[in-house]
C-alpha cells in the first residue's frame, strides 16, 4: 500500500469513527458516554495505525498531520475561550459578592488549600520513589537524553535569572490588554488579577453611584451569556478532539522505550491514583459522595488526559464545577485559574518530588533520611507556589525542587521517552486537585449547591454541550 492510499484509508477510517460519534449525540447519547467512547476508539485507531504502519513513520507522520486538524484545532478553540471566560465570569460573580471581604477569604482558602494538597502530593509522591526503588544510578543515557539534559540546563538558567519575587510581581500585568493574549507564562493569573480588580472597584462604586454599577454589571452579564453559550458550542466538539488527539498519541508512542522505563510508569501512576483517592477522602471527609464526584467530572478527567494541558482543560473545569458540582461561579473560577498555575498535584506535588528521591543517591545523599525527606516536601509546597509566574508546569517545577536541593537537574532528562505518557496523568491530576479544592472551599464556606452536587444522572446543560 502506497503513502496515498494509506492516507486515504486512515482519514476515511477517522471519518467513519466521527460519525458514530455524530450518531450518538444525534440520538442524545450522554455527553460522557460520547467521551469515554471517543477515547475508546482513539486508542484503537492509533494502535491500528501503529500495528499496520509502524515501519511506515512517514504515513503516520501525515496522517496525523491531518488529524492535528481536529485535536490541535479543539485545543486552540478551547484556549480561546479561556481569556474571555475568566475576566466575564470572575468579574460578574465579585460585582455579586456583597463586599470584597469574601473574595479575600476564598481566594486564601482556596490557595492554601492547592499548597496543603500539593504537600500530601509530594509526600506520597516520595513514598512512591522508595516503595518501587527507583534511582537515576542506573539509567543509561542516550543522544536523545543529552539533548534534553542540555536544554533543561538552560532553562534553569533562565529561570534563575528572575527570583521568585520578581515572578510574584509580574503576575500584576502592566498591559491588562497584552495580558488578554496569552502570550506569556503568567497571563492566566494576569487576567484573574485585573478582572478581580474591576469586580472590586463596582463593589467600591454601589453606594455612591449605584445607576452607573447596575448598568455596568448588566452590561458584564449580557457579556456572560454571550461566553458561555460560546463555552458550550465548543465543547460539543470535545469527543471529536479526544479522538483525534488520542488517535496521534497511540500512534506515535515508542513502546519499546516505555517497556525500559516501566518500573518509573507504574511508580509513577501508583502515586497519582493513590493522590485521586486522597481528593476522594477529602471529599467524603466534607460529608459528599465520592462517588457521585468520579461519575460527573469522567468526561473533564478524559479530556485531560489525552490533552496534557490544564490551561486548555479550564472551560471544561469551570463548567464541570458550576452545573454538575454546585461550586458557585466565583469559587469555580478562582479554583480553576489558581489550579492552572498554583499547587497542581500532578506536576508541581508528585513528579519534582519522585524525581528528587531517584537523583539523591547519584551524589552520596540517602533518601530514606527523615530530614531530606520533610526538606523535600515543604520545598516542593513552596516551589508549587514560586511558578505561578512562569509557567512551564512539570518542567519548571522540577527545576524548582533540584535546584533549590542541590541535585543535578540534567538527569531529568533521562525520562524523556515516557514523559507524555506520565504527563497524561499528571495532567487529570492537576484538574481533579483543582476541581476537589473548589467544592471543598465552597462546601466549607457555606456556598455549595448540595442537591446539584447530589442530583444523580446527566444534567440537561451537559447534553447540549
Amino acid at each position: 500500500m502506497n503513502n496515498l492510499t494509506g492516507l486515504f484509508v486512515n482519514l476515511l477510517v477517522m471519518a467513519v469513527l466521527m460519525g458514530v460519534l455524530y450518531r450518538m449525540q444525534q440520538k442524545h447519547a450522554s455527553f460522557g458516554k460520547r467521551v469515554m467512547t471517543g477515547l475508546v476508539l482513539g486508542i484503537a485507531l492509533g494502535g491500528a495505525m501503529q500495528l499496520i504502519f509502524g515501519d511506515n513513520a512517514a504515513l503516520i507522520k501525515q496522517t496525523n498531520s491531518w488529524f492535528d486538524v481536529i485535536g490541535s484545532g479543539y485545543v486552540r478553540l478551547l484556549k480561546m475561550i479561556v481569556m474571555p471566560l475568566i475576566m466575564v465570569s470572575i468579574t460578574s460573580a465579585i460585582t455579586n459578592l456583597k463586599d470584597a471581604k469574601t473574595l479575600g477569604r476564598a481566594g486564601g482558602m482556596i490557595i492554601g488549600l492547592l499548597l496543603l494538597t500539593t504537600a500530601i502530593a509530594a509526600t506520597i509522591g516520595a513514598g512512591s520513589s522508595l516503595a518501587f526503588h527507583l534511582s537515576a544510578e542506573n539509567m543509561q543515557t542516550g543522544e536523545a537524553e543529552l539533548g534534553a539534559k542540555k536544554s533543561l540546563e538552560g532553562k534553569l538558567t533562565t529561570f534563575q535569572a528572575k527570583p521568585i519575587q520578581q515572578q510574584l510581581i509580574e503576575i500584576i500585568p502592566t498591559n491588562p490588554f497584552y495580558a488578554m493574549t496569552g502570550q506569556g507564562s503568567n497571563d492566566t493569573l494576569s487576567v484573574v488579577f485585573f478582572s478581580a480588580f474591576i469586580g472590586i472597584a463596582v463593589l467600591g462604586i454601589k453606594k455612591k453611584k449605584p445607576e452607573v454599577a447596575d448598568f455596568f454589571v448588566k452590561m458584564v452579564n449580557v457579556v456572560h451569556d454571550v461566553v458561555m453559550r460560546l463555552v458550550t458550542l465548543v465543547l460539543r466538539l470535545t469527543p471529536y478532539g479526544i479522538l483525534a488527539l488520542m488517535a496521534k498519541f497511540v500512534s506515535t508512542s515508542n513502546f519499546s522505550e516505555i517497556l525500559t522505563l516501566m518500573q518509573f510508569v507504574l511508580a509513577s501512576y501508583t502515586a497519582l491514583i493513590l493522590m485521586f483517592a486522597v481528593h476522594l477522602f477529602l471529599l467524603f471527609c466534607m460529608g459528599l459522595n465520592p462517588f457521585t464526584y468520579v461519575g460527573k467530572i469522567m468526561p473533564v478527567m478524559a479530556f485531560a488526559f489525552t490533552s496534557r494541558t490544564s490551561a486548555g482543560t479550564l472551560p471544561l473545569t469551570i463548567e464541570t464545577m458550576v452545573k454538575k458540582l454546585g461550586v458557585p461561579e466565583g469559587y469555580a473560577n478562582l479554583a480553576g485559574s489558581f489550579g492552572t498555575s498554583i499547587g497542581q498535584n500532578g506536576c508541581a506535588g508528585i513528579y519534582p518530588a519522585m524525581l528528587a528521591v531517584m537523583i539523591a543517591p547519584t551524589v552520596g545523599i540517602n533518601p530514606f533520611e527523615l530530614g531530606f525527606l520533610l526538606k523535600l516536601i515543604i520545598i516542593v509546597a513552596i516551589g508549587s507556589f514560586g511558578i505561578a509566574g512562569v509557567g512551564g508546569g512539570a518542567t519548571f517545577a522540577a527545576l524548582v525542587v533540584l535546584s533549590s536541593m542541590g541535585l543535578p537537574v540534567g538527569l531529568v532528562g533521562l525520562l524523556i521517552a515516557i514523559e507524555p505518557l506520565i504527563d497524561m496523568g499528571r495532567t487529570a491530576l492537576n484538574v481533579s486537585g483543582a476541581m476537589t479544592v473548589g467544592v471543598m472551599t465552597s462546601r466549607i464556606a457555606g456556598e455549595l449547591d448540595g442537591e446539584s452536587y447530589s442530583r444523580s444522572g446527566e444534567a440537561e446543560e451537559e447534553d447540549a454541550a
